[in-house]
C-alpha cells in the first residue's frame, strides 16, 4: 500500500526547498554516452572503459532500460553485474548516471498483471514486446515500480561514481485510455468544476444536446467532439506524467546525497508534456536532442531544444543523448556525419548553455528495434573515424572547458509557449495539411508557428528564451514573440496589455485572443480583449492560398502569406502590409500599433521565412536590441555567454562544407582551441563543419 498511498498524497505535499544547479556548479563540461553493458555480445567491460578512458571520456549513463536484469523474477534482486560496472567506472574516474528502470516492465510483470498495460482509444490494446507500453497511473505498475526504486537506491545510491540520477525515461502518457484513468479524470473534472451545471455552461454542452445530469454521465475521450472536453484531457494528460515524474523525484530524493542531482531525459517534442511542474523536484533539465547529418544538419534542433530547456528552470542544462552516428529505427536513414560534424554538435549544444553532452549510445547494438541507431562504435566494437572524433572533442573539453561550463546567457527576446494553444490548435486546424474533418495530429503551433519564429531568430543569430503561461516573464525581455495565442486566460492577455503599457514590444500572431482558456470562443469583436492593444477588429477569416503581398513591402524574393487571414479592420493601428488580392486587398496582412509605451505588431497571417526575418529585424531597431553579431546569418551561426570567470565568450560555427569568412566584431580575446589572440576586426576563417570559441581578454 505504500506506493499508492504516497502517489496518492503527491499532490497535497508542500513543495520542498531544492538545491538549484548553480548552488552546485559543474567544474567541466561533462562528456560521454550512455553504456549497457548488458547488451554486448560478449564480456568486454575492461576493454570499454580502457578505450573510454584513452578518450577522454567522463560520464556515462546506465540502468534506464534493465529491471528485467535486476529484478529477473518478481521479488528476486541481482544487482552485482551493475555493481562491477560502478566500481570499474569509479576506479576509471568516469562519472555515472544512473536510471531508474521503470519505462520498460519486465516480462514477469506483464504476464502476471496484464492490467498495467495501456488501453489505447478505440479499444486497442498494448502489446508486450516493446518498451512504454505500460499506464503509468495503474495503482499494480506504481507499486512495483515503487520496490524497484527503492531497492535500487537503496543498494546503489551511496555508490561514489554516481553524479545523480534520471527518473524513468522519455515520458509521456503514451496515449492512456484505460478506464481507471477515465475514472480519474472524471474525479479531476468534479475537484475543478464542481457541479455538472457548471461544467455544462463552461464546455457548452446543451450544443448537440450532449448536457449531462451526474458525473457517471461524462463519456469516454473516444468519440468526443467537445473541444472543451479535449483540451482538459491533453491538460489532464500533462497533469498525469508530471504527477508520475514528481513522484519518482521524491522517492529518489530520500536516498540521494546533497552533491547528487535528480534530472529526466525530456523528448523535444515539447507540446507532450508540462515540463515546469514535471520537474519540480529535479535539480537540472536534461533533453535527448537527434537531428539531421551531412547536408541536413542545420543547428536548428540542437538551438530549440537548448533555449527551450535552459528556459524552463532559467539555468544550464543537460543532453542525455544526441546523434553518434547514424540514427533510425530502420537502416532506410542512415546518415553518417561529415568529418567535423560531432564535434561541431557538441560545441554547438555547449553554446546554448548545456553542461553534459551524451552520446546515445557507446556502442552500436547486434540485435532488436535499434540495430542501426548507432553508437560511438560500430558493431565491430573497434575504435573508427567516429571514436577518433569523440577523443578529439574530448582532450579539447579537457584543455578548456572550465571556461565553457555553466555558460550564463542574457536575452532580451523571448519566444511564449503554450501547451494550451498547441493542443487547441491540433482541434481545431487551420493549415492545409489537417484533416477536413477531424483533429489534427501534426502540432501545427509547435511545429510550423513557433520553430519558425525560432528558426528565423537563430539563423540571424538573435538570442531567445521562451517564457510560459504559468510564468510569464515578460517584464524580463525588451521584445516578446507569440505564437497564434488562440487559448488564453484573461489573467494572461491583462499581463501581456500590461506589458506593451508599459514599454514592452511585441509580435503577434493570427487567432490570438480568440478563445478563453477553456477552448469557448469570446462571444464579442475578435480579437477581444487584446482589441485595443491590437488597435484593430475583425469579424471574418478566410482560409488561403498562396498570396503575394502587395507591392512587396518587404522587399524579399519569398513574398508569401499562406494558410489563413483575418478581415483586419483597423481603428488605431497602422499598416505595414496588405494582400495582393482581388477581393482580400482592402484588408491589412501586417499592422503595427502603439499602445501606452509599447508597440504591438500583428500578423494576420503565416509568412514567409523571408518576410518575417525581416518583421522580426525591424522590431529588433524599434526595441533598441543590437549585437554585432547580427550582421551574420545562417550558415554562420554565432553564440554567446558569460563564463565562470566573468568573461564573454563567443562561438562561431561554419553550417557549410565550404570556408566562411568574417571580421571578428568584439572585444579582444583568445581563441580557446589553438590559444592563438584575436583582435577586433580580424579576419577569421570558419573551416566547414567547425567552431571558433572567443574568450574575451
Amino acid at each position: 500500500m505504500k506506493s499508492k498511498i504516497s502517489f496518492l498524497l503527491l499532490c497535497c505535499i508542500l513543495p520542498i526547498s531544492l538545491r538549484s544547479q548553480s548552488d552546485k556548479p559543474f567544474n567541466n563540461v561533462l562528456y560521454g554516452a550512455a553504456y549497457y553493458h548488458e547488451y554486448m555480445p560478449y564480456d568486454r567491460l575492461d576493454e570499454d572503459i580502457r578505450l573510454m578512458k584513452e578518450a577522454g571520456i567522463s560520464v556515462v549513463r546506465v540502468g534506464e532500460s534493465t529491471w528485467s536484469l535486476f529484478e529477473p523474477r518478481d521479488g528476486e534482486f541481482e544487482f552485482d553485474w551493475m555493481d562491477r560496472i560502478l566500481d570499474k567506472m569509479h576506479e576509471a574516474g568516469i562519472k555515472v548516471i544512473f536510471g531508474t528502470p521503470t519505462y520498460s516492465i519486465p516480462a514477469w510483470l506483464w504476464h502476471k498483471h496484464p492490467e498495467v498495460l495501456l488501453t489505447y482509444r478505440g479499444g486497442e490494446k498494448a502489446n508486450y514486446g516493446i518498451r512504454q507500453n505500460m499506464n503509468i497511473t495503474n495503482p499494480t505498475f506504481l507499486f512495483y515500480s515503487e520496490r524497484i526504486i527503492r531497492k535500487l537506491m537503496e543498494h546503489f545510491a551511496t555508490h561514489p561514481a554516481i553524479l545523480g540520477f534520471q527518473v524513468d525515461n522519455e515520458t509521456t502518457s503514451r496515449g492512456v485510455h484505460n478506464y481507471d484513468f477515465q475514472v480519474s479524470f472524471v474525479n479531476y473534472l468534479k475537484k475543478k468544476f464542481k457541479t455538472t451545471e457548471n461544467l455544462n455552461k463552461i464546455w457548452g454542452l446543451n450544443y448537440w444536446g450532449m448536457t449531462i445530469d451526474s458525473w457517471e454521465e461524462v463519456p469516454p475521450r473516444d468519440a468526443v467532439t467537445n473541444t472543451g472536453y479535449k483540451l482538459e484531457w491533453a491538460r489532464f494528460n500533462r497533469k498525469a506524467v508530471a504527477d508520475f515524474l514528481q513522484w519518482q523525484s521524491k522517492i529518489v530524493m530520500e536516498y540521494k546525497s546533497d552533491d547528487q542531482f535528480i534530472t529526466q531525459c525530456f523528448m523535444p517534442a515539447v507540446q507532450d508534456i508540462d515540463q515546469i511542474e514535471s520537474s519540480r523536484y529535479m535539480d537540472v533539465m536534461a533533453v535527448n536532442i537527434y537531428h539531421g547529418q551531412q547536408d541536413d544538419l542545420t543547428g536548428n534542433e540542437i538551438a530549440f531544444g537548448g533555449d527551450y530547456f535552459r528556459s524552463v528552470k532559467n539555468t544550464n542544462y543537460l543532453v542525455t543523448e544526441t546523434n553518434a552516428q547514424t540514427i533510425g529505427w530502420t537502416s532506410n536513414t542512415q546518415q553518417p556525419p561529415y568529418p567535423g560534424q560531432m564535434r561541431q554538435n557538441v560545441y554547438a549544444h555547449i553554446g546554448s548553455g548545456a553542461n553534459m553532452v551524451e552520446y546515445w549510445h557507446w556502442h552500436s547494438i547486434h540485435y532488436g528495434q535499434e540495430t542501426y541507431w548507432k553508437g560511438v562504435l560500430s558493431h565491430d566494437l573497434q575504435p573508427n573515424r567516429a571514436y577518433a572524433e569523440v577523443s578529439k572533442t574530448a582532450h579539447e573539453l579537457q584543455k578548456f572547458g572550465q571556461h565553457l561550463v555553466n555558460l550564463k546567457k542574457q536575452n532580451d527576446v523571448a519566444i511564449l509557449f503554450s501547451h494550451d494553444c498547441n493542443d487547441a490548435l491540433n482541434f481545431m486546424p487551420f493549415d492545409k495539411n489537417s484533416p477536413a474533418w477531424t483533429e489534427s495530429t501534426n502540432n501545427a503551433y509547435r511545429n510550423q508557428l513557433a520553430a519558425q519564429f525560432h528558426r528565423v531568430l537563430y539563423q540571424n543569430n538573435v538570442g531567445v528564451d521562451f517564457i510560459f503561461p504559468e510564468k510569464p516573464d515578460f517584464e524580463k525581455y525588451k521584445l516578446v514573440i507569440i505564437p497564434s495565442l488562440y487559448v488564453a486566460s484573461d489573467e494572461l492577455i491583462e499581463k501581456i496589455n500590461r506589458y506593451i503599457k508599459n514599454g514592452g514590444h511585441l509580435i503577434m500572431q493570427f487567432k490570438s485572443g480568440f478563445c478563453d482558456e477553456n477552448s469557448m470562443v469570446r462571444p464579442v469583436l475578435a480579437p477581444g480583449p487584446l482589441r485595443e492593444a491590437c488597435g484593430f477588429y475583425y469579424q471574418e477569416f478566410s482560409n488561403i492560398k498562396d498570396l503575394p503581398l502587395k507591392g512587396n513591402p518587404f522587399s524579399v524574393t519569398d513574398n508569401t502569406a499562406r494558410e489563413w487571414m483575418e478581415f483586419i479592420i483597423p481603428e488605431t493601428a497602422k499598416t505595414l502590409a496588405y494582400y495582393d488580392h482581388p477581393y482580400f486587398s482592402k484588408y491589412p496582412a501586417v499592422t503595427i500599433n502603439n499602445f501606452g509605451k509599447g508597440t504591438l505588431l500583428y500578423q494576420g497571417s503565416v509568412f514567409s521565412d523571408q518576410i518575417q526575418a525581416r518583421i522580426i529585424k525591424e522590431a529588433l531597431s524599434r526595441a533598441g536590441i543590437t549585437s554585432p553579431d547580427f550582421q551574420f546569418s545562417w550558415p554562420l551561426i554565432a553564440k554567446s555567454g558569460t563564463n565562470d570567470f566573468n568573461k564573454k565568450v563567443h562561438l562561431y560555427y561554419n553550417y557549410s562544407s565550404i570556408d566562411r569568412k568574417f571580421k571578428y566584431p568584439h572585444a579582444s580575446g583568445t581563441e580557446l582551441i589553438s590559444d592563438q589572440s584575436v583582435v577586433r576586426g580580424a579576419t577569421l576563417t570558419v573551416r566547414p563543419w567547425d567552431v571558433l570559441i572567443i574568450e574575451e581578454k
